[in-house]
């Protein structure tokens, strides 16, 4: 048995901040990570509060200030909704707030683009599915928010999605990354279909799969198949192809945990 005395583990306390972690809340663990800048302080903060009408605001005083709108997106919204993700990362925040976040930074992204005759050039095309048969649609909806909210043109396909209308899809809108999510074990299946129909017309595309009912060594069983335990390796995954990792196996070796 240890024999500690108090001042030993008040040490402790201090070196692993256990104290403070206990009396942050998730308002001041934000705070902490808020970009300094005057004008985009006020933009990340209202990003995290989900508040879409802060959002504009801030954006307008910024672009009255000289930012450039397009360049807001990288430089304010996306900086906010990183702030989000990192929270939502560590458990501190949970998936309502994401959501909301999301929601405003979309906002926020359509208001930019109404202030200048620039298009932002998305990251990439990814085309997102529920499994067939399968109609709980809660984590692709989150997939496909974070995945917005980072940049990338996603084409959303619902819940309960056949798997020629995928295979359709993908062949034509040729995106660099598709994903498929299942909360039910019957549905899951659908994605070695999905795999096989896919290589059968040379398509050799990442498939990002992951839900309740999905787990690694299942995916990993087909050739195309990368897992994502949690919704947000999906823009991380998406992220890792743009810089260059296609093969699957790589993705793989990065984003596989078990």
């Amino acid at each position: 048995m240890l024999d500690l005395k108090l001042e030993d583990v008040d040490g402790i306390l201090v070196r692993y901040n256990v104290a403070l972690e206990k009396e942050m809340t998730p308002d001041e663990a934000a705070e902490e990570l808020y970009p300094k800048d005057k004008l985009i302080y006020p933009i990340a903060k209202a990003i995290y509060e989900g508040e879409e009408d802060d959002v504009v605001d801030g954006l307008q005083a910024a672009i009255d200030a000289g930012k450039n709108p397009i360049a807001l997106i990288d430089d304010a919204l996306m900086v906010g909704m990183g702030v989000v993700t990192q929270l939502y990362d560590d458990g501190i925040i949970f998936l309502p707030n994401v959501m909301m976040s999301a929601d405003a930074m979309l906002a926020g992204i359509e208001y930019c683009k109404t202030k200048t005759t620039e298009v932002p050039e998305p990251k990439g095309k990814v085309v997102c599915h529920v499994a067939e048969g399968d109609v709980h649609d809660i984590g692709k909806n989150i997939v496909v928010a974070l995945l917005r909210a980072n940049g990338y043109d996603v084409v959303d396909l619902g819940r309960d999605v056949p798997v020629d209308e995928v295979i359709e899809c993908v062949t034509k809108e040729k995106p660099i990354l598709l994903t498929g999510t299942a909360l039910m074990t019957t549905t899951m299946y659908a994605f070695k279909e999905i795999n096989d129909k896919l290589l059968e017309k040379g398509i050799k595309l990442p498939f990002a799969c992951g839900g309740g009912a999905v787990n690694q060594d299942f995916v990993s069983q087909y050739d195309l198949g990368v897992y994502g335990e949690e919704a947000a390796d999906a823009p991380e995954i998406a992220d890792a192809i743009v810089a260059g990792t296609t093969d699957i196996a790589a993705l793989r070796e990065e984003f596989h945990k078990h």
